[in-house]
């Protein structure tokens, strides 16, 4: 388990110089709590320079807070005494001497932190990296480095893994590898905090989600919760016959949620987005409407007789509503 509270960090301005003052203390996080518990996927996200990476050090003891404490497992990472049994931690893929082989590699780790090459063996079999024991790190590919350093951090079977951008580099196989996995390692009891891009991918393997912008948390709820707040999308009409469809929609708003609905055209698609009822045009026949409901406009349709072609209720994916709530620059 990850517990974090009121945690903040400051990096001080530039030294002053006869030409240039000293500029304001930059505030990379700012007073964080959030808590990723045992047999839980928790998806950490955010936009480039919210203070993911910074979090994640802090965690793993790489950076000294300027305020609040980490907890991991109980107590500060640093006063575990087999660190690598709490905490297995993948912050760089590619932190790994390009000379040594891949066994090697893991050897040392293991020395250095008290394990043993039996460890070494089951890391090498459960990250899929038999095959390729005795290649240099230099010659690997990311997708295999990534491999790596997931193999340094089950090394010393921890019960908490913190992963920092794990499926970069990975093909689709391996990133469906990688996804079980996590989701395996979650069903053993342990807890995994993962961040990720890959928002599409995320949605598919996290239970729980903490959002953080601008170095602050703007969520921290279970991935479901935070569904919720995914504007609904509104549903995609099609017709073979687009003008009849147009008229049955356009008067469906009307009797339904009153006059105020509007009628727009792709190029202003954009701005209905957050108003809770409209009637968009898009192509070959097929509009999009909010503020109906699918079942009302097939029965309205069927009455009509206008024949439908698609009736298809849309939901924001996982990456929109990140969006929605951070801003415009998230990544994925």
């Amino acid at each position: 388990m990850i517990e974090v509270s009121n945690l903040r960090r400051v990096y001080p301005g530039p030294l002053r110089t006869r030409r240039r003052s000293t500029a304001a203390p930059r505030v990379v996080v700012d007073d964080v709590t959030f808590s990723a518990r045992a047999g839980q996927v928790t998806g950490f996200v955010g936009p480039n320079g919210a203070g993911k990476s910074s979090v994640m050090r802090l965690i793993a003891g790489l950076d000294q807070p300027t305020a609040g404490t980490v907890h991991v497992e109980g107590r500060p990472f640093a006063e575990h005494p087999a660190p690598m049994r709490a905490l297995g931690v993948l912050i760089d893929a590619k932190a790994a001497h390009p000379g040594r082989t891949v066994r090697d590699h893991l050897r040392c780790l293991a020395a250095l932190t008290g394990l043993t090459r039996a460890d070494v063996d089951h890391a090498l079999e459960l990250v899929g990296l038999t095959a390729a024991v005795d290649r240099r790190v230099g010659a690997l590919s990311l997708g295999m480095c990534q491999r790596l350093g997931l193999a340094g951090a089950v090394l010393g079977n921890p019960r908490t893994l913190l992963l920092d951008e794990p499926l970069n580099g990975l093909d689709p196989e391996g990133i469906h590898w990688m996804r079980q996995l996590m989701r395996d390692l979650a069903a053993q009891g342990r807890t995994v905090f993962v961040s990720s891009h890959l928002l599409t991918e995320l949605a598919l393997t996290a239970d729980h989600l903490v959002v953080i912008a601008g170095g602050r948390v703007l969520a921290d709820e279970p991935m479901t919760v935070f569904m919720q707040r995914a504007d609904a999308g509104g549903i995609v009409v099609r017709s073979p016959e687009p003008h009849d469809l147009r008229d049955l929609l356009s008067g469906l708003l009307r009797t339904t949620v009153g006059a105020d609905s509007s009628l727009s055209s792709p190029s202003t698609a954009h701005g209905t987005r957050d108003q809770p009822r409209s009637l968009t045009m898009l192509k070959e026949g097929a509009f999009e409407v909010r503020g109906l409901d699918a079942e009302v406009i097939g029965r309205a349709a069927a009455r009509a007789r206008v024949p439908l072609s698609e009736l298809t209720s849309r939901r924001a994916s996982l990456k929109e509503t990140v969006m929605a709530l951070t801003g415009p620059k998230t990544e994925g």
